[in-house]
């Protein structure tokens, strides 16, 4: 009987997978740095495995095409040709070519013939007999995609552009190239002693299963025989009570053995669904390539981490949001080769993926070294579309910038072309992080430096921790990862800040809700909300931002199965999932980010109604605090009080404001990055013009020595904010101004 090959095809695709990363790897190390060897041996022996592979299996177009590589990287080994430009762009197209046909292959099952004019290329550089054949001839026949119809003529107004590039071999690999990758994992390679660790697993629970049938008989038993005697004696009845109590005590041992051997069956089970990030990142490299090609751009891509792994689900769905973050950063961060020497930066570009695990969480960061968010062009298209006023956009802080770019619709782009510029994208990108993946998104910009995206995930959308509480009469849970800390606030520790309710925590004003209000729970008084005893608060984040919510009672923390919303529950805004407690309760999981934006809606509708005319006659104050809560609280009392308020993030991004404008007054936190308040007061009275400037400074250090300092530097005013009251603040601001 002949031998089924079929079945050797997936470790097959799975093997050749490893070797096209291994070899872009090495080709990207001999890039930049020709001479080394073992780069160079590793790249030849992994062309080699594909070729011997691919032949037993009768694969016969990936079989040439390796082998044609194969020949190429012996004569570069040989010295019998030199590495060039050209010839770099040649193996990399060869390794795009075989990469292309084993996607095929995973996809429809067969293997489709070579490319007849890539392997001719590389045939004809590995036969050159010199570096000038090399690196000239082979590469001077376009290459033009064989099935790619016939574009009308230019107008006779504009002429046909010249193209310096060859248009790529084959298509850029997209989302539905990963997805495919992904999707054939019905066979997912499995290390046979995890394997042999289930299966032992699994006879320790069946034989624990056991265990407790067996006590169960026997309390059953005890028990029958204890109401069956009509008339005990008192040794027969002490006898059976001690019984009863053993057998109780064993049952009450099994069953806490049980739950440990679930906990690591359910650990060791969700261990098998996990999927190195190296699947959703080994296509990122030849994205980068061909796309910057396709824009006249030049552009490299490493990738780091890729041992890290991810639930299959997180990995599937992040494939469209990377996918957009490496086309956006190619089209509006990196410079055209001209614009980037001419800035002093080497003319290729570089954009680092990445990925590394922080506690329970995998954090994939995107960066590029290209010209960064350019603020006056987004605050220019956000005032054309009607988001911003004129005044809004000149006061905008840096943070809320960014986040105009997630905006629905939003683009910078001039022209609409098939990689950026119709305003979707950025939106998805947020929704898929956010709300279908319970993650977290930020970015950081520096103008000329370049953009990082940073994704915070969970390893698991099955399994997660939760943390349950109840309100009223309901029990709500949120997700762990969106928890700060849960902490008492006694009465004393509360400052009233426009009406509402905040705390000092860790330097910064965290405003606090009662969650019944955030959700119209109707108001129920109980002994747990007596403002004797405090209030139990939840501290929840996303990102930056942070709201204390006031809840009743601590239920449980544990790691339970998340499951997804059904259809009539999935348009409800503040619910992301449930789950089923051991009472068999449904319990809603509140979305962080949902709520954090509805209670920054109310507050903004409070704000509006109560509005107060403009009795501090538009003065103009700049507040410098590295806490986003600090700022937006500070802000809402200026603002109520008619001031016009500019935020800085931090001491050097007010220092840079500062020099931009002209402020009337400036209200400063001291204990900051880069820059302290300290320092920032030292330079801004080093300036003529804010020599007699009123610097106010509110921090959490209330020592003698600061504020003797506070005043040396220069300061007119110092608030601890331990000891914070609005009126003292805007009386303050009164009498300087």
């Amino acid at each position: 009987m002949g031998l089924d090959l079929k079945k050797f095809i997936n470790r097959f695709i799975d093997e050749t997978h490893d070797h096209i990363q291994a070899m872009l790897a090495g080709l990207a190390d001999l890039e930049k740095n020709p001479t080394t060897g073992e780069s160079l041996n590793a790249v030849f022996r992994s062309a080699h495995t594909i070729k011997g592979s691919a032949r037993m299996l009768k694969l016969a177009g990936i079989t040439e095409t390796a082998h044609c590589m194969e020949d190429l990287l012996d004569a570069l080994r040989n010295d019998s040709i030199t590495f060039s430009t050209e010839l770099f762009h040649l193996l990399y197209r060869g390794v795009d070519a075989v990469s292309t046909l084993v996607d095929h292959l995973a996809a429809e099952g067969r293997c489709p013939p070579q490319d007849e004019l890539i392997c001719n290329l590389l045939s004809q550089a590995a036969s050159s007999a010199s570096q000038t054949t090399t690196s000239a001839a082979p590469l001077a026949t376009p290459l033009a995609p064989p099935s790619a119809p016939p574009q009308p003529p230019p107008p006779a107004s504009s002429p046909q552009p010249e193209k310096d590039v060859d248009p790529p071999l084959v298509p850029p690999p997209s989302s539905a190239t990963a997805k495919s990758r992904l999707n054939r994992a019905e066979s997912v390679r499995i290390r046979v002693d995890k394997l042999e660790e289930l299966v032992k697993l699994m006879g320790e629970v069946f034989f624990s299963h056991a265990r407790l049938e067996r006590h169960w008989q026997e309390i059953r038993i005890l028990t029958h025989r204890a109401r069956s005697d009509e008339a005990p004696s008192p040794a027969v009845r002490r006898d059976q009570a001690e019984q009863l109590h053993h057998a109780v005590q064993a049952l009450g041992a099994d069953i806490s053995k049980q739950g440990l051997l679930m906990t690591e069956l359910s650990q060791k089970t969700l261990l098998m669904r996990m999927l190195p990030t190296g699947l959703l990142f080994e296509s990122s490299a030849r994205l980068v390539r061909e796309v910057a090609r396709s824009l006249g751009k030049e552009a490299e891509c490493t990738v780091k981490g890729t041992e890290i792994e991810l639930d299959r689900q997180v990995i599937d769905r992040l494939s469209d949001p990377l996918v957009h973050l490496l086309r956006n950063a190619l089209d509006h961060g990196i410079e055209p080769p001209a614009q980037r020497l001419a800035a002093g930066k080497p003319a290729r570009g570089r954009i680092e993926i990445s990925a590394r695990q922080e506690g329970r969480s995998v954090v994939v960061s995107i960066q590029d070294d290209g010209r960064g968010l350019d603020r006056k062009r987004i605050l220019a298209k956000a005032t054309q579309k009607g988001i911003l006023t004129a005044e809004q956009a000149a006061a905008l802080p840096d943070d809320k910038l960014i986040d105009l770019i997630f905006l629905p619709g939003f683009s910078t782009s001039s022209l609409i072309t098939d990689v950026s510029g119709r305003g979707v994208g950025m939106d998805v990108v947020k929704k898929t992080i956010v709300d279908d993946l319970q993650g977290e998104i930020t970015l950081a910009s520096q103008p000329g430096s370049g953009t990082t995206f940073e994704l915070r995930l969970p390893l698991s959308l099955a399994m997660m921790r939760v943390m349950l509480c109840q309100v009223s009469y309901y029990y709500f849970g949120f997700i762990a990862q969106g928890v700060r800390e849960l902490i008492r606030v006694t009465p004393a520790e509360v400052h009233y800040v426009s009406g509402r309710k905040t705390i000092i925590l860790d330097n910064e004003f965290i405003p606090i809700v009662p969650l019944i209000e955030l959700l119209d729970i109707p108001v129920v008084r109980s002994e747990e909300l007596s403002p004797d005893k405090g209030w139990l608060v939840v501290v929840i984040r996303n990102g930056q931002d942070k709201l204390g919510l006031q809840i009743e009672r601590l239920i449980d923390e544990q790691d339970m199965v998340i499951k997804p919303l059904p259809e009539h529950m999935q348009k409800l805004p503040l619910i992301s999932g449930l789950v089923i407690t051991a009472a068999n309760e449904v319990v809603s999981i509140l979305h962080v980010p949902s709520l954090l934006a509805k209670a920054r809606t109310l507050r903004n509708a409070q704000m509006d109604r109560e509005m107060v005319a403009d009795h501090a006659n538009g003065h103009h104050i700049l507040v410098v605090d590295d806490s986003l809560s600090t700022r937006e609280i500070e802000k809402d009392v200026l603002e109520i009080h008619g001031y016009r308020v500019t935020l800085a993030e931090d001491g050097l991004d007010g220092w840079k404001k500062a020099m931009a404008g002209t402020f009337d007054a400036i209200l400063t936190d001291v204990e900051m990055p880069i820059l302290d308040g300290f320092s920032l007061i030292t330079r801004l009275r080093q300036e003529e013009r804010y020599q007699h400037t009123p610097i106010v400074i509110m921090t959490s250090r209330a020592q003698e020595s600061d504020k003797q300092r506070g005043i040396q530097v220069g300061a007119n005013a110092y608030i601890v904010k331990g000891d914070f009251e609005q009126g003292s603040l805007l009386d303050t601001l009164h009498n300087l101004l």
